[in-house]
């Protein structure tokens, strides 16, 4: 494998290239007439437009990559994660033209892109999952029926859903015919597809996942959890690894239960597999997310591997060279999403040009990051500038270095999320690692964001303040 092609932008299409680079690979950049000038152009070795500012002209084009891929004598293809990364018709298309993907097969893709597909995939192997149905329904009248014989709340999903589109909680029957047709509305409109299903609500769930590697030689590794139950709108925020709730025993259930989800699909290269944890520590399989995840980095920190370079390793035919006993769990590590959003404004995009751009550095301090100050922030893309990753020995550690780098990072020009990512990092139901999904819904509001900013500028004026008291009166000593 002598050249690959990172069909994404920002962070993620950066991330990977070091990776390649530090193996001795060639890289080529793909990007939209948008992200001419992106970081993410300039880091590659070659870098080719594909097409106009939205992604549907660009980075979901997967025929014009596949002849970039084919004119510059690509050997594979890594989608990070997002755009083409999960389209099972683009990891075809690669196959179709020598061309290696470097993530799993077009039937692993297929079979987990269907929540219900995958729970069939996965029932042989008595792998515990939400009560609910096995079937796409657009039937009211049979929502009903299940719903009642289930018991409220339940839980309508898209069958090709993601990112929390087409999901809608129903606590009582009156509410389940208009939530219905919201939820086959947003399905229709996301993914081409308004199939839903139903299950039971787990009323204060966890989100944990398991990362999983898979090579050709039939072996497949766990690499522990990943806590990910701070989200808002169905969205990760904060994630973290381990999870302060698992015991060891749990652990390793649950890693079992991954393991044979992946085995169930002939999976090959990484992924994610996603359960939820009730109030009782009981864990149902979620789904699996074939490829990359955001979060992987506090899953490199923790474990001592690099996932992109195993990915590649993979794709090259190599066996895994590590065994499950040979990994042990070494500290701790948070992550947050810098988004470009107003969490002011129930986190909306927040659209501008980054006046001021300066990361924070350190020792345990890493940042993926795809942006540079100047830049104009894209009204095409999700609006994540980076991923802010700390690691310390101990959870405390990682939390208190995380607020010291969040102090560090300098944003001007836009809103963005840290100061959320503050407010998590220093209540006190995160830090006891007692919460839930819920923890948004129930403890942050703007005006608790904005009370807390208000009274850190008022300490921050305080002592400016002061400071130049004193100044002025080391001035105004006379001289001997």
């Amino acid at each position: 494998m002598q050249k690959i092609l990172v069909a994404n932008r920002g962070e993620i299409a950066i991330r990977v290239m070091k990776t390649a680079q530090k193996m001795g690979i060639k890289t080529v950049a793909v990007f939209s007439s948008v992200d001419r000038n992106a970081p993410h152009v300039k880091f590659a070795d070659e870098a080719v437009c594909i097409g106009g500012a939205p992604s549907s002209e660009s980075y979901l084009r997967g025929d014009k990559i596949i002849k970039v891929a084919k004119d510059l004598n690509v050997d594979a293809i890594h989608p990070g994660y997002g755009f083409l990364s999960e389209n099972a018709t683009f990891a075809e298309l690669c196959e179709k033209n020598n061309i290696i993907f470097i993530g799993p097969r077009s039937k692993a893709i297929k079979i987990m892109g269907s929540k219900l597909a995958a729970k069939e995939a996965v029932k042989a192997y008595n792998i515990p999952m939400v009560p609910g149905i096995d079937e796409a329904i657009t039937d009211v009248k049979k929502a009903k029926a299940i719903a009642n014989d289930i018991g409220y709340p339940i839980l309508i999903k898209a069958s090709a859903g993601g990112g929390g589109k087409g999901m809608r909680v129903v606590n009582k029957e009156t509410d389940l015919e208009s939530q219905m047709h919201r939820a086959i509305s947003e399905a229709t409109s996301a993914f081409g597809d308004g199939s839903v299903f139903i299950e039971k609500y787990v009323t204060s769930p966890r989100h944990i996942e398991i990362q999983v590697m898979a090579d050709s030689h039939g072996n497949i590794l766990h690499f522990f959890e990943r806590e990910c139950s701070i989200q808002r709108r169905h969205q990760k925020v904060v994630e973290e690894a381990p999870s302060s709730l698992l015991t060891p025993e749990l652990r390793e259930k649950m890693g079992d239960a991954a393991i044979k989800v992946a085995r169930s699909c002939d999976y090959l290269g990484a992924g994610t597999v996603e359960f939820l944890l009730d109030a009782d520590h009981n864990f149902y399989f979620l789904e699996m997310n074939t490829r990359l995840q955001v979060e992987h980095p506090v899953t490199e920190l923790i474990s001592g591997v690099d996932l992109v370079e195993l990915q590649i390793k993979v794709a090259r035919g190599e066996a895994l060279q590590i065994e499950q006993d040979d990994l042990k769990i070494n500290g701790h590590a948070l992550e947050l999403r810098v988004y470009a959003e107003d969490p002011l404004n129930d986190f909306l995009p927040s659209v501008g040009n980054l006046e001021t751009y300066q990361l924070p550095k350190g020792k345990g301090i890493r940042v993926d990051n795809g942006f540079e100050e100047g830049m104009d922030i894209p009204i095409y893309y999700d609006p994540m500038l980076s991923k802010l990753i700390t690691y310390g020995k101990t959870r405390e550690e990682a939390i208190q270095l995380m607020i010291q780098a969040i102090d560090d990072y300098i944003v001007k020009g836009v809103e963005t999320t840290l100061a959320f990512g503050k407010f998590v990092c220093e209540h006190h139901t995160f830090r006891s690692g007692n919460f839930d999904t819920h923890f948004v819904k129930n403890y942050y509001s703007p005006e608790h964001l904005k009370e807390k900013t208000e009274n850190e500028a008022k300490i921050a004026t305080l002592i400016a303040l002061r400071q130049y008291i004193e100044d002025q009166k080391l001035l105004r000593l006379p001289n001997n």
